[in-house]
């Protein structure tokens, strides 16, 4: 895992011009979708650093997939809650994995099926040794929720590095779109596993996009 980050509340600078072209180029011609897997047997073998994406059911994951590599249908998003219960792998070139695990909290499924889900989304966090960072999607018109808070503790628990991905600013408007993400640095400073930058988003918009894409290629 990478080493762990004592400094909290930087934001991440937008790349330059020329670089966020690249990075785009690479999003777009070379990120595919390679397998579900309903168990930690099925992933592809650990050759490459993986960034998985997580968060509250419905919170907008395979949505921000689908912005990050510019196609409508990537990733199936649906406005059920807990439609993803397997961990969705898209291969980036031959340089890193993205990863679509399965929303925790609230789904609409069996409770046997949530507790499967979750226990897999915990062995992955927990066995995978090519995981390099989780980004931990919330939903800006709402904020950290409780199991937010379960799930970064537990982070803190592994040591695994987690980055915050604040999602749907396109719903938000006036001064509540820095209301959204204010809460940030205070909150950061009680995780020593969290990553001090946080990257605003929108998956409609476009906002923070590249910028996210960027911090993605720079993962190794």
């Amino acid at each position: 895992m990478n080493s762990m980050i004592q400094d909290r509340g930087e934001w991440v600078p937008h790349p330059g011009k020329a670089a966020a072209r690249t990075v785009r180029r690479l999003f777009a011609h070379d990120c595919h979708f390679l397998l579900s897997a309903p168990s930690m047997a099925h992933l592809p073998p650990p050759d490459r650093p993986e960034i998985c994406f997580t968060g509250r059911s419905n919170v907008g994951k395979s949505s921000l997939i689908n912005a990050l590599a510019n196609r409508r249908k990537l990733a199936r998003t649906s406005n059920t809650p807990g439609r993803t219960r397997e961990i969705n792998i898209f291969a980036l070139g031959d340089y890193h994995y993205l990863v679509d695990l399965p929303g925790y909290g609230y789904a609409r499924m069996p409770k046997k099926n949530a507790a499967r889900a979750a226990k897999l989304i915990d062995s992955y966090i927990a066995e995978r040794p090519s995981l390099r960072r989780v980004f931990v999607l919330i939903d800006g018109r709402r904020g950290p929720m409780e199991m937010d808070e379960k799930f970064m503790w537990r982070l803190d628990q592994l040591g695994v590095n987690f980055q915050i991905v604040v999602t749907k600013l396109d719903k938000i408007k006036g001064k509540s779109r820095h209301q959204a993400t204010e809460w940030v640095a205070p909150y950061l400073a009680s995780h020593p596993a969290s990553f001090p930058n946080v990257i605003a988003t929108s998956s409609m918009s476009g906002e923070g996009i590249d910028t996210l894409r960027h911090q993605i290629t720079s993962i190794r």
